[in-house]
């Protein structure tokens, strides 16, 4: 059997084939796509009061999670750019949030010498700013962000806010950094948003304001505003890192302060982590449910993708506070005022 190539055909297949690759080509030159994520699971022993679990551990020491990311160069310093994150639980493949699926993140941005400005569902500030200066951030056994609180009401805005706005101050090459936020609520009690952070970073020290309101069913009195208030600071005394924050939850006349200290030291081709926090619950009915918790870990670098790492945690509860290191499922029923205590080792991948 003989094939019979028609010459012009052949010319005009080459022809389009050149053409698409050099569009192909500029469009690679111009934009790109990322796909990224971390797997990060362990073991885990916790004992809440009278009922302790092992279970394996999700997220000891980052928050398992796939994503894609893009940026395109729209010219003029110009570039615009997407983000879609979603949590998952790599200990059985599913998600941490079933009501959505890109629950970490999922917004737009348009990028320029003016700052960034952002929108779509993202942390608030409030909340950046406490995983940013703690020891352990907000992920395993010791992490700090089991002391943030609702204070009874339905605010939905402790971590993240859904329908965002974002404005960002340029990079912190000036030393200056920050940015608002806002999300309107869309008529959905505990989802309409404003928040803010500033802060100022030079050499090695950083120190951070930010602030965040949401507007939540409002008390008898008329009260319907849940404020959240935190204070950061950071010195990095190459031997080892201090970091520290101050923060304040409140709503009507209950309040939950949470003071949280601690340090990095590089040790042996990883780093030691320590960390404090008091919890101090003020107002009726709370103003005696106090506690603390005392973390220390090591994180071991085995790459610049790949770590081993392990945790001890305790939480001392006074009066009838309930903080426990690890919420499991299995230890869902309440122990007000006993203590909590749990340790972890696990291996987080980057890719």
């Amino acid at each position: 059997m003989s094939v019979r190539i028609d010459a012009r055909s052949g010319q005009m297949k080459y022809a389009a084939v050149a053409v698409l690759s050099a569009l192909s080509a500029v469009v690679q030159a111009q934009s790109s796509v990322t796909v990224f994520g971390i797997l990060d699971l362990g073991v885990r022993q916790v004992k809440n009061g009278d009922q302790s679990v092992s279970s394996v551990s999700n997220g000891g020491l980052s928050t398992s999670r796939i994503g894609f990311r893009g940026v395109e160069d729209l010219g003029d310093g110009l570039s615009a750019s997407f983000w879609l994150e979603s949590g998952i639980r790599a200990d059985t493949g599913t998600n941490v949030d079933t009501t959505r699926f890109f629950d970490r993140r999922s917004t737009v941005s348009l990028l320029g010498s003016l700052g960034e400005l952002r929108v779509g569902r993202d942390k608030v500030p409030t909340y950046t700013l406490v995983e940013e200066f703690s020891a352990f951030g907000v992920s395993g056994v010791g992490s700090v962000d089991k002391f943030f609180s609702t204070l009874g009401t339905a605010v939905d805005t402790n971590k993240r806010a859904d329908n965002m706005v974002q404005y960002f101050l340029p990079s912190k090459s000036s030393g200056f950094y920050g940015g608002l936020a806002a999300a309107p609520g869309e008529g959905t009690a505990g989802k309409k948003y404003f928040g803010a952070r500033a802060g100022y970073a030079a050499h090695a020290a950083d120190v951070t304001l930010a602030y965040g309101q949401t507007t939540v069913n409002p008390t008898a009195s008329g009260d319907d505003k849940f404020e959240f208030v935190a204070a950061g600071a950071a010195y990095d005394f190459q031997v080892v890192k201090v970091l520290g924050s101050y923060t304040e939850q409140k709503f009507a006349n209950l309040k939950l302060d949470v003071a949280n200290i601690g340090v990095l030291i590089p040790l042996g081709g990883g780093t030691v982590r320590v960390n404090y926090v008091h919890a101090d619950s003020k107002g009726p009915s709370i103003d005696q449910n106090d506690a603390d918790q005392f973390a220390i870990g090591y994180v071991y670098d085995l790459s610049k993708r790949t770590a081993l790492y392990g945790t001890y945690s305790r939480v001392n509860n006074k009066g009838n506070a309930n903080f426990v290191v690890d919420g499991n499922p299995a230890l869902s029923s309440p122990n007000p005022g006993k203590d909590s205590a749990g340790y972890e080792v696990g291996i987080r991948h980057k890719f």
